[in-house]
């Protein structure tokens, strides 16, 4: 079987350009309804207006609002791929100059090494994920994408209990699996001190 690293360099060999371009990482990150698709979105249009290439994905399992589109929680869309596994994105991004990524956080550890490769490729990767889950943890690969990332914004939310800035994604019930998509009757945001309260309580 041959390795995913391995791969990834074959395909880097037969992707380089003739003119070496600039490629680099950007992660938008933090709680849930922050604007971290709104922020994908409005970056991934402006690269349209542009004139640049652009392709999108979002894994598989995120079928909420539309198969074909990456949808923000204020119903703003662009079209998108569902994707079943990190690998499959390099087999979509030739010729490409910008790759987006939403709900990064659900994909598998692969995803890091595809960012690293595309933006070796002299392709911008901008990143849009969770970087923890309800439990406060960091959440899938993005941790390690912010670590070799050139660029990362965290956005934040407004506390549902007191009004200050959000870090943290309260789930409502913490029964059931790590992963549950994201709707406003599963979930809260938080600010550190309302999400340490609700915790306590739940200890």
């Amino acid at each position: 079987m041959i390795k995913f690293g391995y791969f990834c360099s074959m395909f880097i060999e037969n992707n380089l350009p003739n003119s070496r371009r600039r490629g680099w990482i950007e992660v938008i990150t933090g709680s849930m309804f922050s604007g971290k698709t709104e922020e994908l979105i409005r970056r991934l249009r402006r690269a349209e207006i542009a004139h640049q290439k652009v392709e999108i994905f979002k894994p598989s399992i995120d079928k909420r609002y539309s198969a074909n589109e990456v949808v923000s929680h204020d119903e703003n869309t662009i079209r998108s791929t569902m994707v079943d596994h990190s690998a499959t994105i390099l087999l979509f991004s030739g010729d490409v100059d910008v790759v987006g990524i939403d709900e990064a956080q659900f994909f598998d550890p692969g995803l890091q090494e595809v960012c690293i490769t595309l933006a070796n490729m002299g392709v911008r990767v901008i990143v849009a994920g969770l970087d923890m889950d309800f439990k406060g943890e960091p959440f899938g690969p993005i941790p390690g994408i912010m670590a070799c990332a050139e660029y990362v914004s965290k956005v934040h939310a407004i506390c549902m209990r007191c009004g200050n800035l959000a870090q943290f994604s309260h789930r409502f019930s913490d029964v059931g699996n790590l992963v549950l998509l994201g709707e406003r009757a599963a979930y809260e945001p938080l600010c550190r001190e309302c999400y340490y309260d609700q915790t306590q309580q739940k200890g």
